[in-house]
């Protein structure tokens, strides 16, 4: 289902229980609201055009700004509000809705290293 939104149009691909999946066709020179999601993650994930994503921190006084060009990818963590906005021309992108459940399933046992090669003069 496509839906008309001031900043261009979404269009629902897939929806599960556990993911949703839209395409966005954006208008240039537009942006969304400014909002947050509670317990879903959102991610980003450009076509073409060149898309920034403003995303305010909840640790600290500052708004990340992300730049985005065709292939390139971006998530939003629940609870920080956050917004899209485009440049001079218009933006294709995939956006991703999933729970904060499944990506907070990892349990580690050591944390990741550089490993040297044998042989190597490298200390």
């Amino acid at each position: 289902m496509k839906t008309g939104k001031v900043w261009g149009s979404t269009e629902l691909l897939i929806a599960t229980p556990l993911i949703e999946v839209h395409l966005l066709t954006i208008r240039p020179n537009a942006r969304c609201s400014l909002h947050c999601h509670r317990s879903k993650w959102n991610a980003f994930f450009v076509q073409s055009g060149l898309l920034k994503i403003e995303v305010h921190k909840n640790d600290y006084a500052l708004v990340d700004v992300t730049e985005l060009g065709p292939s390139e990818f971006t998530t939003v963590a629940p609870g920080e509000f956050h917004r899209f906005l485009t440049g001079d021309d218009p933006v294709t992108a995939i956006e991703i809705y999933y729970p904060a459940a499944l990506a907070e399933d990892i349990v580690r046992k050591d944390v990741g290293a550089l490993l040297h090669a044998q042989g190597s003069d490298q200390q």
